[in-house]
């Protein structure tokens, strides 16, 4: 009975010590460098200085020194100096491009929000306008900067004008910045802690004018309020109009008046980018049917470098009647359509075409492998289209197993015979069970019957998207993700500016596309960027 009060004791420290910890934990992920894993998202007060009509703007709403520090917090030891090292040469490049020397100019006292709006629509003629916004942690640095800002173009035989437009005086002058020629150049400070910096004198007033009025500037959008809202986390808000998605953020989107706004987010997650996305489209998704899509994951036994889940690839192949009435079609289809011609063979591009869904695409080194309910799409449809280019159907057998192959002969000649005949496969069908696989070859086939080596990081991949309802998901492993990025242009610019490749941190990707329920004309895009700690 006495060692009850001493076990009390000991268990009511115990409580307290854990309460402590808990706390101090608390503590650091709500200042340390991890919060900006949960750094709400916000319209900084740069945005009352944006037209909503600017074709593309970036917001960033944290310090230029947090990234740095987020890379070192979720490094592994042995690499916490380099990823910091990394991020630095990244900020100092990106303030660099926009002629800004980050150490000498910047550092001493810029804050927590640095945005630049590109107000020239993509191929217009003339020198294109943009605005830079710059926030400071105190009134006194904002002014110093802009004093030795203007004293230096000064001495170097620039001249100023100082003028008072809606009250506020602005600097102008046909002057360079750093390691650029000359060009016209406008500056303003705001409450004495928001310096504008724009490509002339008429884009500064554009800016001053658009802040007067809530109907055309994005502070005062209920639009991309209510995105923003929606959104919820993020260091970074990007804007963007339909002209600007092609030519300026590489996005392949074949009919960009499909769109009126695109609003997204990005934010660390651990060692990875999380990007969170709106798009506004003119019509309303239609509902597509997402019934065996899990199912169907679940059935696949194969090992895969990239796997893709479309719940109705028909509905966003085929064209709508009447055109126009499908964006799924509008914004899938040129992009679907590329790389199924890009597949070997005609056999994905047929069996995608004329399924309902769910299909599920595999890619594996010995080829891919497509997975189908075993009653559609219909066989007798596929096999005409394949007779139709020349190819032959026939019954075959593999380890006891009865499968549909698709072949047609074709000459190959070789030295000392040139009548000689080999058989091209289109592919091969084993339909045996509640679905369908199609496969390049036997090999591919013969994996998924063996069951052997079910693709955990994959369907890991997807999990964490945590949108399982969604008309298409896309998972990919590092190789084909980072092939997947040396060709888009945001990313190269991005690896000209790190003066590093950034490619070898890439371990895989993840991708996925939903209709917002509430609202069926917003489409809800997810990505999931896996970097190597």
């Amino acid at each position: 009975m006495k060692a009850r009060p001493f076990l009390a004791a000991v268990l009511a420290a115990a409580l307290v010590l854990l309460s402590a910890s808990a706390l101090v934990w608390w503590g650091l992920l709500q200042r340390g460098p991890l919060a900006l894993q949960t750094q709400p998202l916000q319209l900084p007060l740069a945005a009352r200085f944006v037209p909503r009509t600017a074709p593309l703007s970036l917001h960033w709403l944290v310090g230029p020194d947090q990234p740095a520090a987020y890379a070192r917090a979720v490094a592994s030891p042995r690499n916490r100096r380099e990823a910091a090292a990394a991020l630095d040469r990244l900020r100092d490049a990106a303030f660099a491009a926009a002629g800004l020397d980050y150490a000498t100019e910047l550092a001493p006292w810029l804050g927590d929000q640095t945005s630049l709006a590109l107000v020239t629509r993509p191929g217009e003629e003339g020198i294109p306008g943009w605005v830079l916004a710059l926030r400071s942690r105190d009134s006194a640095g904002a002014r110093s900067f802009l004093q030795r800002f203007w004293q230096i173009r000064s001495l170097a035989g620039t001249d100023l004008q100082i003028t008072r437009y809606r009250g506020m005086g602005l600097i102008s002058g046909r002057g360079a910045l750093l390691g650029q020629q000359p060009q016209p150049l406008a500056t303003a400070l705001i409450n004495d802690d928001l310096v504008l910096i724009a490509s002339g004198r008429g884009v500064l007033e554009q800016a001053l004018d658009v802040s007067q009025i809530d109907e055309l500037n994005q502070a005062g959008n209920p639009t991309l309020q209510q995105a923003v809202t929606q959104l919820r986390h993020g260091v970074a808000l990007l804007t963007a109009r339909p002209e600007a998605l092609a030519p300026w953020l590489g996005l392949p989107i074949a009919e960009p008046e499909a769109l009126t706004d695109f609003v997204a987010a990005l934010r660390p997650s651990g060692s990875s980018l999380q990007l969170d996305a709106l798009a506004q489209l003119h019509s309303p998704l239609p509902p597509l049917p997402s019934a065996g899509a899990d199912q169907l994951l679940a059935a696949l036994q194969a090992p895969a470098s990239s796997l893709a889940l479309l719940t109705s690839p028909a509905a966003m192949l085929n064209p709508a009647d009447p055109p126009g009435d499908n964006p799924w079609q509008q914004l899938l289809a040129p992009v679907l359509t590329q790389v199924l011609a890009a597949a070997d063979g005609p056999l994905p591009a047929l069996v995608a075409a004329a399924d309902a869904g769910p299909l599920l695409w595999v890619q594996q080194p010995q080829g891919w492998l497509l997975g189908t309910e075993a009653a559609r799409p219909a066989l007798d449809a596929v096999q005409q289209a394949l007779a139709a280019q020349g190819y032959s159907t026939s019954p075959l057998v593999s380890r006891g197993r009865s499968l549909t192959a698709w072949t047609r002969l074709q000459s190959r000649p070789v030295k000392g015979n040139p009548d000689q005949l080999q058989a091209d496969l289109a592919g091969a069908r084993d339909g045996a069970g509640a679905w369908a696989w199609w496969g390049q070859g036997l090999t591919v086939l013969q994996q998924q019957h063996d069951g052997h080596q079910p693709p955990q990081q994959r369907l890991s991949q997807l999990q964490r998207l945590a949108t399982p309802q969604a008309p298409f998901q896309w998972a990919l492993d590092g190789g084909s993700a980072r092939d997947l990025l040396t060709g888009w242009s945001p990313w190269r610019l991005l690896t000209t500016l790190s003066s590093t490749p950034l490619n070898p941190v890439v371990e895989g990707a993840a991708l996925s596309l939903e209709p917002d329920p509430a609202d069926p004309r917003q489409l809800h895009l997810q990505a999931q960027l896996q970097l190597g700690s």
